[in-house]
């Protein structure tokens, strides 16, 4: 079952302590940039829009770096001149080494065309929204949250027979609506069945979007139960669209942040992983002192 989740008002959302970083694995290390819910246009234009402030972080990083874009990628309804006139002048400029995952807003116009179109073969088969691919000595799986009972299975076979034959020690999956979560969303166990097998597979991590705000969540299984060997989960909706409050806390909730928008930056070595969550830099001063709260730590993969 699904633990209950504690109420709480969005400003008291605070976040959890920020851990002490673990001793570096050995290896090479892989940066990683993650958000989803990026680009709205809307009241805005593209230069002056949240998704350019969160693409500023990323420009400032490693330019080497891997970019996740967790669905959502453009407002409202994902169509190929949002991508044109928001996205690309934003996180356009990382499009060749980004690798996306869908979300529900890219189907607003009909079959996601506008992000196949966009993306063409960065996205996978069209149609299909999954996909993997290996990196840096980690196992990327990028899964889409969007699809109907029949399209869902297939995708369930496909990745058992993707994690079966994986020679990497660390996976990382990635879609949009987070199996787990303390933001407005109506929680879903569409994706429980591929926790499931994510969770057999020794998957590290899966990074998700959908609720607007930033959420670190303990190792688990597929039945939300704490588990030293589970997965841990990171909501990052981040990406630049409008932030909207927690309402439930999850019980395995360890850090939340939804007054900043941001970008979460992922360091993947031979045997482990840091994390640490960038945000947008505040244009006034914070009205309240949590706001100046970060999250970073580090584990090891399983």
């Amino acid at each position: 079952m699904v633990p209950m989740k504690k109420r709480i008002l969005p400003w008291l959302a605070l976040a959890g302590p920020v851990l002490a970083a673990a001793a570096p694995a050995a290896g090479r290390a892989l940066v990683v940039y993650a958000a989803g819910d990026i680009a709205d246009c809307r009241y805005s234009r593209a230069d002056y829009s949240g998704a350019a402030e969160t693409a500023a972080i990323i420009a400032k990083g490693d330019p080497h770096a891997l970019v996740l874009s967790l669905g959502d990628h453009t407002y409202p309804n994902g169509k190929a001149e949002e991508f044109r006139d928001c996205y690309a002048p934003t996180w356009g400029r990382f499009r060749e080494r980004t690798r996306p995952a869908p979300g529900n807003h890219e189907y607003g116009s009909g079959n996601a065309d506008g992000y196949y179109g966009y993306f063409g073969e960065l996205a996978g088969p069209r149609g299909r929204g999954y996909y993997s691919f290996d990196r840096g000595g980690w196992h990327f799986i990028s899964l889409n949250s969007h699809l109907n009972a029949a399209e869902h299975q297939r995708q369930l076979l496909w990745l058992k027979d993707d994690l079966a034959t994986s020679k990497a020690r660390c996976t990382l999956a990635y879609w949009h609506a987070p199996m787990y979560s303390s933001g407005g969303h109506t929680p879903t166990k569409k994706m429980q069945d591929v926790w499931r097998a994510l969770h057999g597979a020794g998957v590290e991590l899966v990074l998700s979007g959908h609720d607007h705000d930033y959420e670190r969540l303990a190792p688990m299984d597929a039945d939300a139960q704490p588990d030293a060997r589970g997965v841990r989960q990171f909501v990052v909706g981040t990406g630049g669209a409008y932030l909207t409050p927690y309402l439930w806390i999850h019980d395995q909730s360890e850090a939340r942040i939804n007054w900043r928008t941001g970008v979460l930056k992922l360091v993947l070595k031979e045997n482990g992983y840091e994390w640490e969550f960038l945000p947008v830099e505040l244009k006034t001063a914070p009205e309240h002192p949590q706001q100046e709260a970060g999250d970073s730590g580090a584990a090891n993969c399983h």
